[in-house]
C-alpha cells in the first residue's frame, strides 16, 4: 500500500510526470472516440442536397469568423427535443463534411445559426445587422454598420476556392475561375447575409 502511495506522490507532486500521464490519458480517450469516427461512412459522406459555398458566401464566412460571430453563436443543434422545437431538424455530420475549419462553436450568447438560412429575408438581416435591437429589442448583440461601407476586392477569393478544392471541396474550376470578379464591389454585408442565408438549407 505505501509502495503505490509512493507512486501517486511521485506523479501528483512533480509536474512533469503529471503532464507526461495527463497527456497519454487524454490521447487514448481522444483516440478511441475519434478513431471510429473516420470509418463510418455517414461522417465522411455529405448529406443528399449539400452544395459548396458560392464565392459571396464563401467571403461571407470568411467574414463571420473575423468578426467573431462563432463566440457567441453555435451551429449545432442536438438531438433534444427542446433544441429541435425552437432550431429545427438536429445537425448532422454529413452537413459539415467540406467545412474547414468547423464552427460548430460551443457558447449560446446568441441563438443557434444551424437553420437560420431562409428563416428570415435578406432586408431583415440588413437592419438586425445595422442595429439589433431595431428588430430584437432584448439583444444584446454589437451592431455591425461597418459591414455595410466596406468592399470585396475578391483579390484572394479564387486562391481560397483552389484551397478548399484540394481539401476535398468538390469545385469546379468554372466555379473558381472568375470567382474575384464576381465578389469584387459587393460589401461585406451583402456576403455575410449571402452565408447566414446558406447555413441549413441542405437538410430541412
Amino acid at each position: 500500500m505505501s509502495k503505490t502511495k509512493n507512486k501517486h506522490e511521485l506523479v501528483e507532486k512533480h509536474v512533469g510526470w503529471l503532464a507526461v500521464f495527463a497527456i497519454i490519458a487524454i490521447s487514448i480517450g481522444g483516440l478511441v472516440e475519434i478513431t471510429p469516427l473516420l470509418f463510418q461512412k455517414q461522417v465522411q459522406e455529405p448529406v443528399k442536397n449539400l452544395r459548396p459555398y458560392t464565392a459571396l458566401e464563401l467571403e461571407g464566412r470568411d467574414i463571420y469568423i473575423r468578426e467573431g460571430c462563432v463566440g457567441c453563436h453555435s451551429q449545432m443543434i442536438r438531438p433534444f427535443r427542446a433544441e429541435t422545437e425552437r432550431y429545427g431538424h438536429y445537425s448532422v455530420a454529413g452537413e459539415s463534411v467540406w467545412e474547414h475549419p468547423f464552427l460548430w462553436g460551443s457558447k449560446r450568447t446568441g441563438p443557434d445559426l444551424a437553420r437560420v438560412g431562409g428563416r428570415y429575408s435578406d432586408e431583415w438581416h440588413y437592419v438586425h445587422l445595422i442595429d439589433p435591437r431595431a428588430v430584437v429589442p432584448e439583444s444584446n448583440m454589437p451592431a455591425y454598420p461597418w459591414l455595410a461601407e466596406r468592399t470585396l476586392d475578391g483579390r484572394l477569393t479564387e486562391r481560397k476556392m483552389r484551397a478548399f478544392q484540394r481539401l476535398g471541396v468538390p469545385y469546379t474550376d468554372e466555379d473558381i475561375d472568375g470567382a474575384g470578379e464576381r465578389v469584387r464591389g459587393k460589401t461585406e454585408m451583402e456576403a455575410l447575409i449571402a452565408y447566414l442565408q446558406s447555413l441549413g438549407t441542405a437538410l430541412r
